[in-house]
């Protein structure tokens, strides 16, 4: 497997590129470090992985990490951050100690799987050992592995947690913690996870630093939850006015753009998100399809009457909406606060309003992410807004119905567990009586058509859970009556206690 980072062979191009980097950190910053700066073993890591120079990212990251400060480190994919982690990771473990003291959560197995193997490599000649967790596989590799003693754990959340609840795995000699892709750790369907978590980590000060293109404003208010005192790092090219905002377009024909927005948003599962239409008709239209989807949307435009405009800004405003479908005219003059996502159905008709749109997310610090879906002539006019503001556009193939399945798959795959680990031993016991049934539901065509409706019913269900802020992520799989939250809780205290005398 290739390793997660194959632009080092670009490495030369991209450090002689690195003064059009913007970077801006905190106070009394450093000097970026060169790779003759390095100790020899991390040296000597960087010669196992073919490495000459180090990318910007790790140059102007490694002085925080390497002196142990908390730090969040934004900066584009395929920059280089795996290298910026995984290095101050192998001069903190002590080879000698055969215990987990490094953990790298990551959203998905094939991410676990490429650190990994970037892991070993920097690590190869030497006593550290590296291992991904991730479900969907047996327990009895890694569960050796964790019992010979690996060093540096690279998981996904669900099955770091299940390996903690069975004691297959303790974080009591961990010193490091790593959230790769943290706007995705900390957004719906991950966070209820990361919180079990963390109760299993040491209660002294565990060394914490965040890796992400991106950070919306849910992270931001997150971060507290998981670090100390950190600081931010934020390397990204020279732009003006949304320089802070990921900027991507879609290609696709006219007739496909509704089925596409839908096959995008379970894709990129915005916390919350704005979608701007040219006219009240595809306002009414985009909203009617967001909604027959199952999707939290409602619309706001000129058609509307004040009091029903009002209770939607309101709940826009309160965190109760997630989708907003709406023309300029109609979102003119109102501020809409920690907005992940702006989503442009149709690109605007002049290049001033693609800057009042895309500014609509980014505020305050954080960042936001900006989608134009186009066609091939609203492509040529998009590419010239970029360039004449110089903005970086990044352009995506659209999700086909394969990237789409295996991506919900995999969303409410997490979603289930976690609502299973949640569970009391009476629930698990009304559980045991329908095996036998699904079982035979899974059986045949027809009959898994039962199946996937009762999945259906439970997704849907997340969908309408509010989702800002840090209450509405974990809304987002506690959406549940308050009698079993009780039972729930009285079930942790036990377990605690027992913990507390084992």
């Amino acid at each position: 497997m290739p390793p997660h980072d194959t632009q080092y062979a670009d490495a030369e191009a991209l450090a002689v590129s690195a003064p059009e980097l913007s970077v801006s950190g905190p106070g009394s910053a450093p000097f970026p470090l060169r790779l003759e700066d390095l100790s020899l073993p991390l040296r000597a890591a960087c010669a196992n992985a073919g490495w000459t120079l180090l990318m910007p990212v790790q140059a102007y990251a490694l002085p925080y990490l390497l002196a142990g400060r908390d730090l969040m480190v934004q900066s584009r994919t395929g920059s280089g951050k795996t290298g910026a982690y995984l290095l101050p990771l192998i001069g903190r473990i002590k080879t000698e100690q055969r215990a987990v003291q490094a953990l790298v959560l990551v959203p998905t197995r094939e991410l676990a799987l490429q650190v990994e193997h970037e892991a070993n490599t920097l690590a190869a000649g030497t006593a550290l050992s590296a291992m991904a967790v991730y479900g969907g596989v047996g327990y009895g590799r890694q569960i050796e592995a964790l019992r010979q003693g690996v060093q540096l754990v690279v998981g996904t959340p669900g099955r770091v947690l299940d390996h903690l609840l069975r004691r297959t795995m303790t974080l009591d000699a961990l010193n490091a913690l790593v959230l790769d892709e943290a706007d995705r750790m900390l957004s719906i369907g991950f966070y209820p996870d990361m919180k079990e978590v963390q109760r299993y980590l040491p209660k002294r000060h565990v060394f914490t630093s965040f890796f992400s293109a991106t950070y919306p404003p849910h992270v931001l208010k997150l971060a507290d939850e998981f670090l100390h005192e950190p600081s931010m790092l934020s390397l990204s090219h020279k732009q003006v006015h949304v320089a802070e905002s990921e900027h991507i377009l879609y290609e696709c024909r006219p007739m496909d753009k509704d089925r596409a927005l839908v096959r995008i948003l379970e894709t990129e599962n915005p916390a919350s998100a704005i979608i701007f239409c040219n006219t009240k008709a595809n306002v009414h239209y985009v909203t009617a399809v967001l909604q027959g989807f199952g999707y939290n949307a409602d619309e706001l435009c000129a058609d509307l009457s004040q009091s029903r405009r009002e209770a939607v800004l309101a709940k826009t405003r309160e965190g109760r909406l997630r989708y907003l479908v709406a023309t300029d005219v109609a979102a003119r003059g109102i501020d809409i606060p920690e907005l992940s996502h702006v989503v442009l159905y149709e690109p605007p008709e002049d290049r001033e309003s693609y800057i009042h749109r895309a500014g609509r997310t980014g505020r305050a610090g954080a960042a936001g992410t900006v989608i134009s879906l186009v066609d091939v002539m609203q492509k040529l006019e998009l590419r010239r807004i970029a360039q004449f503001y110089k903005i970086p556009l990044i352009e995506r193939p659209t999700p086909d119905d394969d990237v789409v399945t295996q991506v919900v798959g995999a969303r409410l795959t997490t979603l289930l567990e976690s609502r299973l680990r949640r569970s009391t031993g009476l629930e698990r016991e009304r559980l045991a009586r329908f095996a036998p049934l699904v079982r035979t539901l899974a059986d045949g065509e027809e009959q898994s058509q039962l199946l996937a409706l009762l999945l259906d019913a439970f997704y849907q269900d997340s969908l309408h859970v509010p989702t800002s802020g840090p209450q509405g992520v974990q809304k987002q799989t506690e959406a549940e009556s308050g009698p079993v939250r009780k039972q729930r809780s009285r079930r942790r205290r036990r377990a605690r206690e027992q913990e507390k005398y084992a």
